[in-house]
């Protein structure tokens, strides 16, 4: 028989001469009754094996079994039953050795390592990481991670419930049974831990929580880095496997800022785009239509795990694990690692600001409120039905700040647009008086999500290299794509986003857009008014699956007049948009003009682009504008380079309401321009004339969305245009050429 050293201490000796006194290896009753009760916070100290006088006594909470034995080396001990699934036993041993339990069962024999006889698997500077809130690495120390632990393998089961009067795991290893598996308390950390051999990749768990007033509760794991398929809730045991192939797109992602850098982004819904398809289907599709269509970008719509498909993916309770609707975890990489191989940069939406209320995830989760915020009226969120995280707790904090770069590191993703940042920033969002409590300052700025921002801003810049956070606000709070360490007017510090949604200028133009043009010279402004904060911030220009749902009908749809006219308002305001300050995102089946309003049921119309009469032609000439103005758009520094300095911007004409027309100057870095003109009128001006830059010799066409090939009527310039010494509109020298009817034009240098 192997002996192994002592795992707490040696046996206690007897003094010499003192009487033999009476071991019994059975627990005793308050012991019993706390286990049984799922109210134990150290099960180690009192189940396994430990010296006491008279030898190793060794016990076994094995609920339904029918006898355990001891087996070390050539020594078996059948173990006493002493009731309600408890055995002991008294080996004739000064140390604790190297044993196994033989455990029979109404009809089989199995043989296990016992999990009471391992130390903590998880280690001390994991845990004081953790209490300070600062773990980065979060997801490595909790879950469930496969893993060899003194030599021997299985999963260590780790969970953050400071309030828990005692935790167990549940799962298909122990027929959903906790009581045999109760987790020790590492300290005042409020973490629960407990290794268990022969569990490995697959299996189902969750945690078994007895509340502050002793019921219990079954919880899914808030770091299960894998799913069951909704509508089942367990988490399953996962580690990765997967071997990139993306070096060379990490290696130069970074190469120029996301504000600096061409930046169009398609964004889709995973699940609607073409439904039926998997992760490793999509990688099939998706990377080459991406990539055909010129965008640099893709933004998926959520992809943490969510119990209801139509919240989109905007109420999250896997915040660590992709949804499984669609495969594996690695099953995602593959398609992350296909669209980075296609040249094609990957946004995921994320969504820290609130989470629902089920009652097996994450709301009140040991029993108190723990992720949410303690004041109801801070917890709940007042527009959608859940709950809010409590910013200010260190350890919530540290939850979400790990989860932003856990899938930037875990899953190479390129950037987070994070949402609903407004709801977020305000303690009085959407709330009435007396329904929010001013902050210290008496202010109604929630200064707990302001920190949390900057340091999940902060950290994920600083650990990987080359992404961007984008922000989805809503309003005029200053400094959302400031540097943390700047401050300015209002006091606070930037909030350290690289880019933020523009909603002011998705609303102002899809409103103009909406008006007939005999009517838009009163609402010229509309298109105009971004200019005056358009360096406020480094902005993208969202026209986002929100605008053409709940009724708000489709792009094309919005536009007013016949069907002709509605594709060739749309052609004009994709190429303005396009050409305007900032970047660009457009969603789903808005690329070749559908109709109807995006279901996420039903997913794009693509049918339309198949048809076998004419009409097939009217979208296609949509797709292959948006094809074109991408190309372009790649191809003209002047379109990006400067988006978020002033000097790359310049009008030519802002007042031409009654014409409905703009003109305006891009510039590049090295001044080299593109001209821009847009007609939002159905009629063709000929000979309007425009001031241009005297240096420019001669300029030629490069875009036109009037081009019959994009379904127009074919009012184009197919020669350069001269300018001529007349000054106009402020300027040295001029051009006149012939405006398309709802169209816009970009001129270059010839």
């Amino acid at each position: 028989m192997t002996a192994r050293p002592p795992a707490r201490g040696p046996v206690p000796q007897q003094q010499p001469g003192a009487p033999a006194r009476a071991v019994s290896a059975a627990l005793g009753t308050e012991d019993r009754e706390r286990l049984l009760a799922g109210t134990h916070h150290d099960p180690h100290s009192v189940l396994g094996a430990h010296p006491v006088p008279g030898g190793v006594a060794v016990r076994a909470l094995r609920p339904y079994a029918l006898g355990v034995a001891v087996l070390a080396g050539d020594l078996q001990l059948e173990l006493t039953h002493d009731g309600q699934g408890f055995f002991s036993g008294l080996l004739p041993l000064r140390e604790v050795p190297e044993y196994r339990l033989e455990v029979a069962y109404e009809g089989s024999v199995v043989r296990a390592e016992d999990p009471y006889r391992f130390l903590p698997a998880l280690g001390e500077l994991d845990l004081h990481l953790i209490g300070e809130g600062r773990h980065e690495e979060l997801w490595r120390a909790l879950g469930a991670e496969p893993m060899t632990h003194q030599g021997v393998e299985g999963t260590r089961f780790t969970v953050w419930a400071p309030d828990a009067r005692g935790v167990r795991v549940a799962g298909g290893f122990d027929f959903w049974d906790g009581t045999a598996y109760p987790m020790r308390s590492l300290g005042g950390t409020g973490v629960w831990e407990l290794f268990v051999p022969g569990v490995g990749e697959g299996e189902l768990y969750k945690f078994e929580i007895t509340r502050p007033d002793g019921t219990r509760t079954l919880r899914a794991d808030p770091l299960a880095r894998r799913t069951e398929v909704p509508p089942a809730t367990s988490s399953v045991v996962h580690a990765s496997h997967y071997e990139w192939g993306d070096a060379e797109w990490l290696a130069r992602r970074g190469e120029r800022p996301a504000h600096e850098a061409p930046f169009s982004v398609y964004e889709l819904h995973l699940p609607s785009w073409r439904p039926g398809l998997t992760y490793r289907q999509l990688a099939d599709q998706l990377p080459a239509y991406v990539a055909d269509l010129g965008f640099t970008h893709v933004e998926l719509m959520p992809v943490a795990e969510h119990p209801f498909g139509g919240s989109w993916g905007y109420q999250v309770t896997g915040f660590y694990a992709p949804t499984a609707r669609l495969g594996t975890p690695d099953d995602f990489r593959y398609l992350v690692d296909a669209l980075h191989r296609a040249g094609i940069g990957v946004i995921v939406d994320w969504v820290p600001a609130h989470f629902p209320r089920d009652a097996w995830a994450l709301a009140e989760f040991d029993g108190r409120p723990l992720y949410e915020h303690s004041d109801p009226l801070r917890a709940a969120h007042p527009d959608w039905g859940t709950l809010e995280f409590d910013f200010g707790r260190r350890e919530v904090r540290n939850f979400l700040v790990a989860n932003a770069v856990y899938w930037c590191e875990e899953f190479h993703i390129d950037g987070l647009r994070v949402d609903a940042v407004a709801s977020m920033l305000y303690l009085d969002y959407s709330r009435e008086p007396g329904q929010w409590t001013p902050n210290e300052h008496g202010g109604r700025e929630n200064l707990d999500a302001v920190a949390f921002l900057q340091e999940m801003n902060a950290t994920v810049y600083r650990r990987v290299p080359g992404v961007v956070t984008v922000a989805e606000e809503s309003t005029a709070w200053d400094g959302v794509t400031r540097a943390t360490h700047h401050r300015g007017p209002s006091g606070f510090g930037g909030l350290g986003f690289g880019l933020k949604w523009n909603m002011g200028w998705m609303h102002d133009s899809l409103q103009y857009m909406s008006h007939d043009p005999v009517h838009r010279a009163h609402h010229h402004g509309e298109m105009t008014f971004s200019m005056v904060y358009a360096y406020s911030e480094n902005y993208v220009l969202p026209l986002s699956h929100d605008e053409v749902v709940h009724g708000k009908k489709s792009l094309v749809s919005k536009m007013p007049g016949d069907w002709w006219r509605q594709r060739a308002d749309l052609r004009a305001y994709l190429a303005f948009m396009w050409s305007h300050p900032g970047k660009q995102l457009l969603f789903m089946g808005q690329e070749f003009a559908q109709g109807t309003e995006w279901s996420e049921e039903r997913g794009p119309d693509w049918w339309l682009l198949d048809l076998s009469y004419g009409a097939a032609a009217d979208h296609r000439g949509v797709l292959d504008l948006v094809r074109d103005l991408n190309s372009r758009y790649r191809a003209t520094p002047a379109l990006w380079e400067r988006d978020a300095h002033p000097d790359g911007f310049e009008w030519i004409t802002s007042d031409a309401a009654d014409d409905n027309v703009l003109a305006f100057l891009r510039r590049a870095a090295d001044g080299t321009p593109l001209l821009a003109v847009s007609n939002f009128s159905p009629v063709v001006r000929h000979d309007y004339r425009l001031g241009v830059p005297a240096e420019v010799p001669a300029w030629r066409e490069t875009l036109n969305t009037d081009a019959t090939r994009y379904g127009g009527s074919g009012v184009t310039h197919p020669d350069p245009l001269t300018p001529s010494p007349t000054p106009w509109h402020g300027r040295p020298a001029s051009v006149r050429l012939t405006l398309p009817p709802l169209a816009t034009v970009w001129l270059s240098p010839a």
